[in-house]
Parts: structure tokens; sequence; C-alpha cells
């Protein structure tokens, strides 16, 4: 197994890599997998003027927090302490400044308030992108903690209504986590049970078995007066013992006293004041730091198996939702010209498949053919135009001053003609029906094609390609299927007329008086011979004009949809090619933020990797 120290330089170098790539707590890319929830951390909750960052500075040895009134932590301050050999030069960096190392601590508070101010401005808004600072000292344990705003609670002029609940929700973005370390900072002249620290921290850790208490000001309590009950655990139980701690004085940061000075001065009270001389040994800066950091590696060592199968787990996810969202494309005209003809043919198996049955759409024009054309044909108006009157007007017009002699043949005829017009309308009706639905497929096939989604412009010419492409099949199938109803009228089934003759045959004498040859029983026998023979067409053409929109609509759709579409694809140039690659930015975002968070996931796997059970 790797060293503690190993451990806790493992975590550190985790937490750099996700704060620059965008994964940090209580923000970042929230919608996306975080590795920073699951490293093991210790943050450091408390009031203002609880004397927090007194408290850090004392454990660090160095004074180089901003100090003011109000609220001067304004951004997750996160101080990864790195402990170096005896004799070797202390100093800082920042990552956002990488190519710098701070010598001065003087200058790091200048830094840190420099870089609040390029987020939040001179105002006193906060904001949850944190700044990363490592110290690298002899006179530190290697450690990490992250210094949040202060809990305050009242707003103060420049600041929002809502920053008492802005500040709350942000710390409490941070200790929920179940592999925070709660360092909840409480001042000893303060009633334990109104510490807004211990409050907040109850609320997430209710057993305490996270929250490491800290009692600052000890030396500023009445005399008389001091701290047992809460030290020793009577006052409010945690898991983990108390720890007192005696800050520099307001007087003492005022002239300056060296932190390792004050130090000796914190060791000095607790070993020789009665109250806490029994307690000394557990008490003070550098003992809470210890035991921070005991903690820290121990919790880091039980849940490191854990978290490399959760980084396993994540990298999976990132990669199908990469293999989602689609790689990048390459910028060569050739290799783009490929990638859209891939697409295409993409597409293409999509449309088919709705057309064959293997996704929904298809059965509607078989609906078309089996139930809407044979609804219209029925509902063609032919009674009316076989009616007696209409029978007899026809008839009187096609003999005009000569009477016919046996059969009205060229009434016949017209009557024949005007009734197979009606077919006409479902004839162009059936085209119009089956163009929609193809149009649909088209329109839900683009949808539905995984590889085009990231790709707007390629979409709109594919579609409008295929759209052009019906457009033409349904001219050739209008004039198709016109043209069946066309032919039906120019040749008539010659036993048709054949059959009109036995009506002699029947008992019907030709030199009859005109009044019986103009009887109604003649002009029904016409009209039911007109309509026998129109039933015999409409039977035909029922099956007849589903074949040719077949013929010319679905099967040219099947297998020539995209042919005009591919001959002016051949001819774009590499700028138009490029174009049609301009795709969504908020898929072209979502793939950048989803490569970021794989690139910290590998090397997070690799990190763990180098240090991880060694056998």
């Amino acid at each position: 197994m790797a060293t503690m120290d190993g451990l806790i330089s493992l975590v550190t170098t985790l937490q750099r890599a996700c704060t620059k790539l965008g994964d940090f707590g209580g923000g970042g890319d929230g919608d996306l997998p975080t590795l920073w929830d699951s490293l093991p951390s210790v943050v450091v909750v408390g009031g203002q003027s609880s004397g927090k960052s007194s408290v850090l500075e004392s454990i660090i040895g160095r004074d180089f927090l901003p100090r003011g009134s109000g609220i001067v932590t304004r951004r997750p301050l996160v101080l990864q302490l790195h402990k170096v050999e005896q004799g070797e030069q202390e100093y800082a960096e920042f990552l956002h400044l990488p190519n710098r190392k701070f010598t001065e601590f003087s200058l790091i508070r200048r830094e840190i308030q420099d870089e609040t101010d390029r987020l939040t401005g001179k105002s006193k808004q906060i904001s949850t992108v944190p700044i990363q600072l490592s110290i690298y000292s002899p006179n530190v344990v290697n450690l990490t903690m992250i210094d949040l705003p202060g809990l305050t609670k009242v707003a103060v002029e420049g600041q929002p209504e809502s920053i008492v609940e802005d500040i709350e929700n942000m710390v409490r973005s941070y200790i929920k986590k179940p592999n925070c370390i709660i360092l909840a900072i409480t001042p000893a002249n303060q009633d334990v049970a109104t510490s807004d620290a211990i409050k907040i921290a109850r609320e997430v850790d209710p057993t305490g078995e996270r929250t490491f208490g800290v009692l600052t000001k000890l030396d500023l309590m009445d005399k008389g007066t001091n701290a047992l009950d809460v030290l020793e655990g009577r006052a409010y139980r945690l898991q983990h013992p108390w720890v007192g701690i005696v800050n520099r004085s307001q007087a003492d940061i005022n002239k300056d006293i060296d932190m390792i000075v004050a130090r000796r001065r914190e060791h000095e009270f607790f070993a020789t004041s009665p109250d806490y001389a029994h307690l000394a040994s557990k008490m003070g800066s550098e003992y809470l730091a210890k035991i921070l950091s005991n903690h820290l590696e121990k919790l880091i060592k039980a849940r490191l198996p854990s978290i490399a199968a959760s980084i396993g787990k994540s990298i999976k996810e990132l990669e199908s939702e990469i293999d989602f969202l689609g790689r990048p494309v390459a910028v060569d005209a050739g290799a783009q010209l490929y990638t859209i003809l891939e697409f295409c043919r993409a597409f293409d198996k999509t449309f088919k498949d709705h057309l064959d049955g293997g996704r929904p759409g298809g059965g509607r024009i078989f609906t078309v053919f089996d139930y809407q054309l044979p609804a219209a044909l029925k509902k063609l108006p032919l009674d009316r135009h076989l009616s007696i009157q209409n029978v007899k007007k026809v008839v009187s017009e096609a003999d005009g001053y000569q009477p016919h002699l046996i059969a009205p043949e060229q009434a016949y005829r017209r009557l024949i003609d005007g009734a197979l017009s009606y077919f006409k309308n479902p004839a162009e009706a059936t085209v119009d029906t089956v163009h929609g639905i193809l149009k649909e497929l088209v329109r839900k096939s683009v949808t539905e094609t995984q590889e085009l989604k990231r790709f707007p412009a390629l979409q709109n010419e594919i579609a409008a390609g295929a759209y052009a492409a019906l457009e033409r099949f349904r001219e050739e199938s209008k004039k198709t299927t016109l043209r069946l109803v066309d032919m039906e009228s120019s040749y008539l089934t010659v036993d048709f007329f054949r059959k009109l003759p036995q009506e002699i045959e029947k008992g019907i004498n030709p030199t009859a008086p005109a009044e019986d040859r103009y009887s109604e029983g003649h002009f029904r026998r016409i009209s039911t011979n007109v309509s026998s023979y129109v039933g015999m067409v409409s039977e035909m053409l029922r099956t007849t004009i589903p074949k040719a929109v077949v013929h010319c609509q679905v099967k040219e759709a099947k297998h020539s949809l995209l042919n005009a579409f591919y001959a002016q694809l051949g001819k774009k140039e590499g700028r138009e090619l490029a174009y049609l690659f301009g795709e969504d930015p908020t898929l072209t975002e979502r793939r950048l933020r989803c490569a970021r968070r794989l690139e910290l996931y590998k090397a997070a796997r690799d990190e763990i990797d180098s240090v991880i059970w060694v056998r």
C-alpha cells in the first residue's frame, strides 16, 4: 500500500486537476459526473469573527489571509499543505499562476484579494469558484483544507438580501458530502448551543462522526470561567474530541508577532493554565493539524477503492456520452465528404426501416390503399351522374337530330367518360396522401438519425434533397395514375357493347314507336349497364392505382431518394462542406465539457493506479 503522505499527495493532485478542469465543490459543471465530491477533504466552517482565519494561519504558521470587517472570504480557498525537508525554502503557488512562486506571504494576501475581485468585482458578492493555493513548508503537515465564507446573520450594505442564504447554501454544498471532514470553529466566549458552525454541521452530520469541534478565544473568556464542559464533551458531545486554540490577539497582529512565537505562547497558555493543563497535550493548533492529517489519511485509505471504482464507472459513462454526441469531424474536404456519405447511408437505412416495418410509419401507406382509396371510390357521385334524368339528357344530346337506331352508343361513351372523370380526384388524392406520409417519414428519419443530430445545416440539406426527390416522384406518380384513368376512357371493353343487341332478342322491337323506345325502363337499363361497367373499372383502378403509386413513389424513394442530392454534393467546395458541419453550439460545448471531464478522470485513474495497492 502507498505511504500515507503519498495518499494525501494523490488527493491534492486530483483536487488541483479538478479545479483546473471545472470540477469543484459547490459549483462547476453540475450535470456531469464529479470527482471532487468523492475526494476526502477538510472543510473549515465558522461564523464571522469566530477566529476561523486565525486557526488556519496557526496551523500553517504563516500570516497570509486577508483580514477586515464583514465578509472577507468571498470565494472558497483550497489550501493544500505540503511538508518539505527542514532547511528548504518556504513558498506558495496559486493554481491560476502556475509559473510564479510566492516567497513573501504578504503578497499572497494581496493575490487572494485581487483574484477574488477578478470574479466578484469590488463588491461584497460571493462566488463558488475556488481559489487554489499550495503551500510548501517544513512547518506544516500534509493536509488539504477548504476555507469557506464565514456564516452571517444579516446582509450589510452592498450585499444582496440573499447573502445569508447564499453562504449557507455554499457551505452546505461542501459539508453534506460523505467524504467531507467538517472543522467547526466556535469562539469560547459564545454559547456552543448557538454556534453557527455547530448548527449547520449538525444538519448534515447529526451523529457528529465527521465533525471536529474547535474552540477559539479561550484566553478571552471572563475570569473565573472556563470551557471545560465543552472541551471534555459534556456540553456538546462529538465523536472526535474538541480541540482548544489560542490565536494571536489583535494587538499581536498589529505588532506583527511571528506565528512561530504565537505557537509557543499558545503552548505555554495551556501548559500553565490551572484549568487546561491536564489537557495541554491535546490542545493547540499543532495538535489540531496532526489529528486532522491522521484522520484524513485514514479516510483516504478507507475510501480509495470505492473512489477508484467510481472513477471507472464515470469513465465509461463519459465515453458513452461522447460516442452519443459524436466525435469531432475532420477538417479535410475529402474526409468531410466521406463522413457526409456515411451519415446519408445511416439516414437512408432509418428511412427504409420506416417503410419496411422495422420502425412505425410505413403501415400508414397500406391504410391509404386498403381503406382511404376504396372509401373515396364508394363516395363518388355516380348515382347523380347515372340518374334517369341525367341519362335522358345525355342520350338526347348525343342523338342530336338523328335518334339512335338500336343502342345509344355515343350516349354510352359520354356517360362512361363522365363517370370515369370522377376517378381522377381519388387517384390524385392517393398520390398526395402517400407523398405526405413519405415526407413525414423523411422528417422523422432525419430527426432519428443519431449521426445527424449534431449538424442542423446538414440535416436541413439532406431533408431538402429528399423533399425535392419526393416532389419529382409525386409528379411522375400523378401522371401515371391519371393516365390509368384516361386509358379506361380511351378504350372501352368491347364485350360490354356486344351484350346490347341482345335486347332485341329479349323482345325489344327496334321498329317500336319512339315513345316506347324512350321509356323510363329503357333509360334505367342504360344507367344499369353503365353502372355495371364503371363498377368493373372501379375494381380494376382500386388495384392498379396503388401499384402505380408504389412503383412511382415508394419504390423510387427506397432506391433513389438521395441520388440527386449525391450529384449536387459532389460539386460542393470545401467551404460549403465545412458549413454543413456547423453543429449546434450547445452540443459542441457539451462535447468539450465531457472531453475535459474524461481527461480528468483518466488522469485520476492513472494517478490512483500509481499509488494504490502495490503488490
